[in-house]
């Protein structure tokens, strides 16, 4: 590949270390790449609020893709420019399938304001026994009813499984969905995670590339997980981490170091 006209990259298990941390040498990358008048983008699973603290560390403030490719955040506006959203309606029907598929599943709904820390309604609803797989201190809020969790619309609807891995859910519920949403997952701990039909990633980050003027050509991918593997083979170039889940491994055009070895920040230091 000729150096990138873009880089975008995957957070958790990616851009971060195991402690959850940007290392120094990734952070002088990435500060590098920005010096280059190369646009860095992060494209994550996570919500805009969960977007802030990690830009902050990289320094970062141009565009964020959230929620696996359902919302567009301007990270130094502070603003939610587009959102995807799944209605009251399809909500209502995947909460009806998952409830049959996964006996004794859990639900939760990801909502989105105009800003990632401005919002005074409730951005996350769930069953009062979902737990998160993340140690993030985010709990579902007690006492709310299914037709709270689904009566508005939401970028993500979210289903855990204490006693399941998420592939194996994924192989339980993938057949009854088929593409009326988009399914996905970035940890296998028991978790899917659902969006609007044909929303990933991918399509989120040609969002931004087409805002930029860069072709898909032009574009070098990091990721580890499922959710990663539209990005990963839309772009000119995917770079999988040697932790990554296989799917990603085998989407990818190459596979570099672990999150733990500054995976991201040894690829980038071929043109950077």
């Amino acid at each position: 590949m000729q150096r990138p006209s873009l880089v975008a990259s995957d957070v958790d298990g990616t851009l971060l270390t195991p402690l959850g941390r940007v290392s120094p040498r990734t952070a002088g990358m990435i500060a590098r790449v920005l010096a280059a008048d190369v646009p860095f983008v992060l494209a994550t699973g996570r919500p805009p609020r969960w977007v802030p603290e990690v830009a902050d560390a990289a320094g970062l403030s141009g565009y964020a893709v959230c929620s696996n490719g359902a919302v567009l955040y301007d990270i130094g506006a502070d603003r939610v420019v587009t959102a995807e959203l799944l209605t009251p309606e399809q909500l209502t029907d995947l909460a009806a399938v998952l409830d049959e598929a996964l006996p004794g599943c859990a639900l939760a709904s990801e909502r989105v304001g105009e800003s990632a820390r401005g919002s005074t309604d409730p951005e996350f609803i769930a069953d009062e026994h979902y737990l998160h797989p993340w140690g993030d201190g985010a709990q579902p809020l007690p006492g709310h009813q299914r037709a709270q969790l689904v009566g508005k619309p939401a970028v993500k609807l979210l289903v855990r499984h204490s006693n399941m891995a998420s592939d194996e859910m994924a192989r339980a519920v993938g057949p009854l969905v088929g593409d009326s949403v988009a399914m996905t997952w970035s940890t296998n701990e028991g978790l899917l995670e659902f969006a609007a039909p044909g929303v990933t990633k991918a399509s989120g980050l040609a969002a931004v590339a087409e805002r930029l003027g860069v072709p898909a050509s032009g574009v070098l991918t990091f990721g580890d997980m499922p959710n990663d593997v539209p990005m990963l083979t839309w772009a000119g170039h995917g770079v999988a981490m040697a932790n990554a889940h296989q799917d990603a491994l085998d989407a990818a055009d190459e596979v570099t170091a672990a999150n733990s070895e500054d995976g991201v920040a040894l690829v980038l230091e071929r043109w950077f």
